[in-house]
């Protein structure tokens, strides 16, 4: 067992930067840079090789830039090669993938994961117990609330006229679900329990509980009446009724979770 621990984190090649805030039981990998203005939660794991509050561009041409405050929640886990930006916001329980990038001004609730090789970029706001999943691109200004899923290789676009400084962001209300291969144009909104099919093309605003797909994408009609079936025979949207992994109704279902959380 000792050995084992050694082979994990040998202390080799760690940079802290001043007023770096660490959390009990906290386990940091080897050849991590811990950049100024950091904190980091208890019982969090930072694997080797991470860049922990990557400066901003000023960084290297302002005499008297300061870094903005990076927080990462507890009982988080961030694996090897991940660059995490200064002044985002990341909650509890956060966890991610390998190669991940997180750029500035991020902020996501608790209970997150970001798969390998996901990239965040930046001025982006994101809800409770969201699954991105591999390859995941999210343009800035994008928000996206809590329970939302989003499959590999989805992109969340914000320019309209590229090149351009107009940048507009994507709002993707809770509970969604955005499958694999999909483009989310800039300023589309969805509405909460919607599904994007594969490889969609989405744009415009849609209302609640619709099963959207194609390209352009179309509004095909209510998702909770499509003839999606699971392995049970029984219709599976709403979701939150026939998943529950990792979800915090998980033992006791959705209805008596929703009773107890009065606020969701």
């Amino acid at each position: 067992m000792e050995l084992y621990k050694r082979m994990k984190f040998n202390n080799k090649n760690i940079q802290i930067g001043k007023n770096v805030k660490i959390g009990k039981n906290v386990k940091i990998g080897d050849n991590t840079i811990i950049y100024d203005n950091v904190i980091i939660e208890d019982n969090t794991i930072i694997c080797n090789d991470c860049v922990i509050g990557e400066p901003l561009a000023d960084y290297y041409t302002n005499e008297k830039y300061q870094n903005p405050i990076l927080k990462i929640g507890s009982n988080s886990l961030i694996r090897s090669h991940n660059i995490i930006y200064a002044g985002c916001e990341l909650g509890d329980f956060l966890q991610t993938g390998h190669y991940v990038t997180i750029r500035e001004f991020t902020k996501c609730g608790h209970h997150c994961s970001f798969g390998t090789h996901s990239d965040i970029q930046g001025h982006c706001t994101i809800g409770n117990y969201c699954r991105f999943h591999s390859y995941v691109n999210i343009g800035q200004k994008s928000i996206i609330g809590s329970f939302v899923f989003i499959y590999p290789f989805v992109v969340l676009t914000n320019d309209p006229t590229p090149p351009s400084d107009d940048l507009i962001g994507s709002f993707i209300d809770d509970y969604t679900q955005i499958a694999a291969g999909s483009v989310i144009l800039p300023g589309t909104k969805i509405g909460k329990f919607c599904l994007v099919g594969a490889n969609s093309t989405v744009g415009g605003s849609f209302i609640d509980d619709t099963f959207i797909y194609g390209s352009p994408a179309k509004a095909v009609g209510k998702l909770s009446k499509m003839p999606f079936f699971n392995s049970k025979n029984k219709k599976h949207y709403p979701w939150p009724y026939n998943f529950e992994r990792g979800m915090p109704w998980q033992g006791i279902g959705y209805d008596n979770w929703i009773k107890s959380n009065k606020n969701i």
